[in-house]
């Protein structure tokens, strides 16, 4: 069983860290001098040379290591955040050997061997501590290394934190009950333990580690009150942000010369993930747009032939920051279409479509024209559906945080799209589904969005 502590897996972390290290320092040395698979030019070192800096090896990976917060273990630690941790503490590493072993003159030295080290002591402790998080979170499901919980509120903040706590059992977070000032007749379902005077109390009678102050916003202001009182114990204190009623997009946090400041509405599509999605979409559509080529003929033919008029649509959308731009579509209504209404939202069964308009529509091939849109910049494969000016103009007024969509490119298809929420659906759907995409952004998303579209197109048939 896995004490309650966290002292006792910082322990096998700096103990397991280590013993790879070692590991990956052994194997560097062997894959670079014995494995026959690079030419030696020149005399090779001992190994015994390699044993003998095995103590300041360990040595040194323990300041590393340290120095880089590799072994800042909490329950609600992402993994990724670990593995930044153990790529800069795995570098970090390998420049203080090398600085060593130039000052002490070492015999032992090679820039080849220090460069499989490295890679090979990344891997060694990220495999390390995939294995280790498995394990712990397994005996947490079991019922181990659990740590009691109580959350300050009664609202649907509250319930939210509750949920998302029992959800993620493998955090080991067990909640004990809900603490609140204001709880009326509709909180009676939940396990009320009392008001926030009798915290100090329950923290001493359950053992309570764990404090989450889930107060809506309008009630912000008991949240230093609850502090205050807290203060008497030594628990870890979390405020959970009543997010809806904030900007909706994510939320960090940074330090501006030592004051904490929180972002409200920040988009991830920043720096190196612009550079990845912008790749990702170049290559992409114009791999699409030379398959597709001969398709594209086809189309094209086919509506010249049923319909007169031209074969692509050009119609101004709105897409990152709001600007406009010329979006393409092959045509699937008539020329006049809008003549006498003005912009209106397609419908189904809409009685403006030519001949072959229903089946590009429910087949979404008029959608295709869009990767030259994609290839140019204009647009993304993957991000929010690019809305008209009219409609946008229509939507800020009535539908909270809109704009909010319009801070990434625009996209061919989309998470909202893929759930069904296109067309003339809800819009706050729209909307809830294309902000859970902004924020949680990422390559691999990006590519399940376009896997899930193209299966959807061959065997579901539910666009207008």
């Amino acid at each position: 069983m896995i004490k309650r502590s966290s002292q006792t897996l910082c322990a096998w972390f700096v103990a397991s860290d280590l013993l790879v290290t070692a590991a990956a320092w052994l194997a560097a040395y062997w894959i670079r001098f014995e494995s026959g698979w690079f030419a030696i030019t020149k005399t090779a070192p001992t190994f015994d040379l390699c044993l003998a800096n095995v103590p300041l090896l360990l040595v040194l990976a323990v300041v590393a290591y340290r120095l880089v917060g590799q072994y800042q273990v909490h329950r609600l630690r992402r993994f990724r955040e670990e593995m930044v941790a153990v790529a800069k503490g795995g570098a970090l590493l390998s420049l203080l050997v090398m600085g060593a072993t130039f000052y002490t003159q070492d015999g032992y030295e090679s820039r080849a061997t220090m460069l499989i080290f490295t890679g090979l002591t990344i891997t060694f402790i990220l495999i390390n501590r995939r294995l280790s998080w498995t394990v712990v979170k397994h005996l947490r499901r079991q019922g181990y290394n659990l740590t009691n919980v109580i959350i300050i509120g009664t609202g649907r903040t509250a319930r939210k934190t509750a949920r998302a706590l029992r959800h993620a059992s493998w955090m080991g977070f067990r909640t004990i009950g809900f603490v609140d000032d204001r709880s009326s007749d509709w909180s009676s379902d939940l396990n009320l333990l009392g008001t926030t005077a009798d915290l100090p109390a329950l923290i001493e009678k359950y053992r309570v580690e764990h404090v989450f102050i889930a107060l809506p916003l309008n009630r912000y202001s008991e949240a230093r009150k609850v502090f205050d009182i807290l203060s008497q114990k030594v628990v870890e204190v979390r405020l959970v942000a009543d997010v809806p009623y904030l900007a909706g997009v994510t939320l960090t946090t940074s330090n501006l010369d030592g004051l904490p400041v929180v972002g409200l509405r920040e988009s991830p599509h920043f720096g190196l993930n612009v550079v990845v999605k912008r790749v990702m979409d170049f290559t992409l559509s114009l791999i699409g747009l030379i398959l597709l080529a001969p398709l594209f003929a086809l189309v094209a033919a086919a509506i010249k032939i049923t319909s007169p008029g031209p074969v692509f649509y050009r119609q101004v959308r709105c897409g990152l920051n709001g600007k406009p731009f010329h979006m393409f579509k092959f045509r699937t209504m008539r020329v006049d279409a809008e003549a006498g209404t003005g912009p209106v939202m397609t419908a189904e069964n809409d009685p403006r479509r030519t001949k072959l308009g229903t089946f590009f529509r429910m087949t979404s091939i008029d959608e295709l024209p869009q990767l030259i849109n994609v290839l140019i910049g204009d647009m993304s494969l993957v991000g929010p559906r690019p809305e008209r000016p009219h409609f946008i103009q229509e939507f800020t007024k009535t539908i909270p945080n809109y704009m909010a969509r319009h801070s990434v490119k625009c996209g061919i298809t989309g998470w909202a799209q893929l759930h069904g929420w296109r067309g003339n659906t809800s819009l706050r759907k729209r909307i809830q589904f294309d902000l859970y995409y902004i924020t949680h952004w990422n390559p691999w998303l990006d590519l399940r969005i376009l896997v899930m579209t193209v299966v959807k197109m061959l065997f579901h048939r539910h666009a207008y």
